[in-house]
C-alpha cells in the first residue's frame, strides 16, 4: 500500500525532489474566538447562534490561510470548531453521555464521557468543515479524526463487554463519516490514536479497526495514522501491517530516542516525522530542522518522508506556533535542493554529507 502522495505535490513544486509538509491537525485559536464562545454561552449576552457559527467560520479561514502562507503543502483549518478530540466525537456520537471534568496534566481538564449505550451515527461530523476549508483554500486539506481505539479508550465503557467491541463498534461508524468525507470530495484522512502505543498487546485491536476503516475507500484516498506519547517498539514492526498508507510520528519531543526502533525492519510505507516539538514554546531553527529531517532520512528515503510537527500545537503562543511552520517548510525546501544537488547521499536507508 504505497499511497497516493504525487497528488499533493504542487505543480510549481521547483525541486525535483519533493518532501511532503504537514501538520497534525490542532492549532491555537485566535483569542478573540475564545471570547466568542464564552458569549455563545452566556445567556445573558446578545451573541446568538448564528453569531457563533460566523465567529468558528471567520477563525478556520484566518487559520487555513496562516497555514497557507507558511507554505505547507496541506492545510488544516486548525480544529476551530473542535473542543477536545475526544468530547469533540463524543457529541456528535448518539450512545455517549458526559459526566463531568477530569484532570489530566497540569491545569488542563477533559469532560471524560461515557459509553452509556451502543454507539450509532447521527449526524455528520466533519463534513462541513471539510467544505468550508476547501472552499476558502486551493491547496488540499487534510481532515484529522479521532480513532475508534482512542475514543473507546479515553472513555467508560458501560455499554460494551469489552473495550474491543466498542472499538470495532466505534471504527464501522469512522468507516460511515471517512466514505461521506471522500465523498465531499476529501483525498486525505488522518486517523489520530494517541491511545495507541500506550498500552500492551492491542495493536492487533487498532489493526481490526483500521481495516474496517479502510474497507471500500478508493485508491486515491490517503490514509494516514498519528501515534504519540508512548513506546514505539511495542507495536514495531507489527504496525507496518494496517491498511494505512502514512504512520506520523512524535519523535522530536524525545530528541529522537525511539529513532533505532524503527531501523531494525524496513519501514515500508511513509514516514512522516514530527521535526519540530510542539511541547516547547519557542522556534527551532531552520538548521536546527534540517539536521531532524536528515534523521528521517535514516528511515526512509526521500519519497517516503513527510515532513510535520510532533502533534497538535494548539497549546503553543501563535506566534511561535506560525514560526514552527514556516522554518519547518523552509528547512524541508532547503533539505530537497541539497538532495536535488547531490550534497545527501541516501544510501542504504543512511543519510550522510556528500562532503
Amino acid at each position: 500500500m504505497t499511497g497516493p502522495r504525487e497528488q499533493f505535490r504542487p505543480e510549481d513544486h521547483d525541486n525535483e525532489h519533493f518532501l511532503l509538509t504537514s501538520v497534525v491537525g490542532s492549532y491555537p485559536k485566535p483569542k478573540w474566538h475564545d471570547r466568542a464562545r464564552e458569549l455563545f454561552e452566556d445567556p445573558d449576552a446578545d451573541f446568538d447562534e448564528h453569531n457563533w457559527e460566523e465567529a468558528k467560520d471567520d477563525a478556520a479561514r484566518l487559520i487555513t490561510q496562516e497555514h497557507e502562507r507558511s507554505g505547507l503543502d496541506t492545510v488544516v483549518d486548525g480544529e476551530m470548531r473542535r473542543n477536545e478530540m475526544v468530547e469533540y466525537f463524543a457529541e456528535l456520537i448518539d450512545g455517549y453521555e458526559f459526566n463531568g471534568r477530569v484532570k489530566v496534566w497540569g491545569h488542563n481538564y477533559f469532560d471524560k464521557p461515557s459509553i452509556a449505550d451502543e454507539v450509532e451515527y447521527g449526524e455528520e461530523w466533519l463534513v462541513d468543515e471539510y467544505k468550508f476549508t476547501s472552499s476558502v483554500s486551493d491547496r488540499p486539506v487534510k481532515v484529522p479524526i479521532t480513532g475508534p481505539y482512542t475514543l473507546a479508550r479515553w472513555a467508560f465503557n458501560e455499554a460494551y463487554e469489552t473495550t474491543e467491541d466498542a472499538a470495532y463498534a466505534l471504527a464501522d461508524l469512522v468507516n460511515e463519516e471517512i466514505e461521506r468525507l471522500v465523498d465531499a470530495g476529501c483525498k486525505y484522512v488522518q486517523i489520530d490514536e494517541p491511545a495507541l502505543a500506550q498500552y500492551e498487546d492491542d495493536h492487533a485491536i487498532v489493526g481490526e479497526c483500521l481495516e474496517r476503516i479502510a474497507d471500500g475507500l478508493p485508491e486515491d484516498v490517503r490514509l494516514g495514522l498519528h501515534v504519540c506519547y508512548g513506546d514505539y517498539s511495542r507495536i514495531y514492526p507489527e504496525m507496518l501491517e494496517y491498511p494505512v498508507h502514512e504512520y506520523d510520528l512524535e519523535l522530536a519531543n524525545g530528541d529522537y530516542e525511539q529513532l533505532d526502533v524503527f531501523k531494525n525492519d524496513e519501514f515500508t510505507k511513509d514516514f512522516a516525522m514530527g521535526v519540530v516539538d510542539a511541547h516547547v514554546a519557542e522556534v527551532e531553527s531552520v538548521e536546527e530542522i534540517k539536521d531532524n529531517i536528515k534523521k528521517g532520512l535514516e528511515v526512509v528515503p526521500p519519497e517516503q518522508l513527510t515532513v510535520s510537527p510532533d502533534c497538535g500545537i494548539k497549546l503553543l503562543p501563535r506566534e511561535v506556533a506560525y514560526g514552527k511552520m514556516e522554518n519547518m517548510v523552509q528547512a524541508a525546501r532547503e533539505i530537497e535542493q541539497e538532495l536535488d544537488e547531490g550534497e545527501i547521499d541516501v544510501v542504504g536507508g543512511q543519510t550522510a554529507s556528500a562532503d
